[in-house]
């Protein structure tokens, strides 16, 4: 039997973006609590995530959000990884606030900073999954605040997008900005 690269090329990044979920969910925590949301999408979702990402740029005026979007459609698939709100109640003051009594007070919807640490470790975790695999891949802001928008995290307040692509040339650097 012949296998074609490119007829199985779908396949491997999708089992790579399943071992990088893995990653994410495995990856050390603080205080060991998981606050974690962690999807993939691929196939027609991309198109509407790219869509929100232009509808996000029109309403903000990130021009880059435009660039992003068109590496979105450029992907294979999309890892995007969030997290929930969560207090440690360790006082410990990495938030800008003296407790966290105080910084749920002043600042409720605002993740504890132990949830976005926890969010970025897992997203290197995740990241270096994909390149031991050899997958072309890019964080990105734009696409997971396009994802928090459409719901498709549930409740989480902060997230990252780990685009990837299995071609010959990463589609994801000497990239054109849009005017």
């Amino acid at each position: 039997m012949i296998e074609n690269e490119k007829q199985s090329r779908q396949a491997a990044v999708l089992a790579v973006a399943r071992d990088m979920m893995t990653a994410a969910r495995t990856a050390p925590k603080g205080k060991g609590v998981d606050n974690l949301e962690i999807i993939t999408l691929s196939g027609d979702d991309l198109p509407r995530l790219a869509a929100e990402m232009r509808r996000y740029s029109e309403r903000s005026g990130m021009k880059f959000f435009l660039r992003d979007a068109n590496n979105v459609e450029a992907a294979n698939a999309v890892v995007v990884i969030g997290t929930r709100l969560g207090v440690f109640r360790l006082n410990c003051g990495y938030c800008g606030f003296p407790t966290c009594e105080a910084k749920t007070a002043a600042a409720p919807d605002a993740p504890c900073a132990f949830n976005t640490n926890d969010l970025g470790i897992a997203v290197g975790s995740a990241a270096a999954v994909a390149a031991d695999r050899r997958i072309d891949n890019r964080i990105m802001y734009s696409a997971a605040r396009a994802a928090l928008d459409l719901g498709l995290l549930g409740d989480c307040r902060a997230a990252f997008a780990i685009l990837l692509s299995c071609t010959g040339k990463n589609p994801f650097f000497d990239r054109k900005s849009e005017k």
